[in-house]
């Protein structure tokens, strides 16, 4: 009978954790917010947040929630130096870095192979 039972409670745990991580990686912000504000940052950071665009823009997919909020606040405090950043950051909220860190970290984490050289897409 135990090994039923810790087989159930790994299944159980195993399709649980998925939903877990997203949930905490999200933090304090609405991902459906953030999805409807993330419009400038697709520009540059692409729709699915994975930069392909053009690689000298950071993946935000994945990112964790206070990572992404950490360097919104710099640069919109001037901490941190991107004159392309800071114009945006400095027209935001609190609350609008909070939804786009969490719309950033609920995507799919997309890896690269760095052993190749990455194209830009046109």
């Amino acid at each position: 009978m135990k090994p039923i039972l810790a087989t159930l409670i790994l299944f159980a745990s195993a399709h649980a954790l998925p939903v877990w991580a997203a949930e905490a990686r999200a933090g304090k912000g609405s991902v459906e917010a953030g999805k409807e504000k993330s419009l400038a940052c697709q520009a540059c950071h692409g729709q699915d947040g994975a930069a392909k665009i053009d690689p000298q823009y950071p993946r935000l997919a994945g990112q964790y929630a206070d990572y992404l909020s950490r360097a919104l606040h710099e640069y919109r405090s001037g901490a941190r130096k991107n004159p392309i950043m800071a114009g945006f950051a400095t027209t935001l909220s609190d609350q609008d870095i909070n939804d786009l860190a969490a719309f950033y970290a609920s995507l799919p984490v997309t890896l690269a192979d760095l052993s190749k050289p990455v194209v830009a897409h046109e």
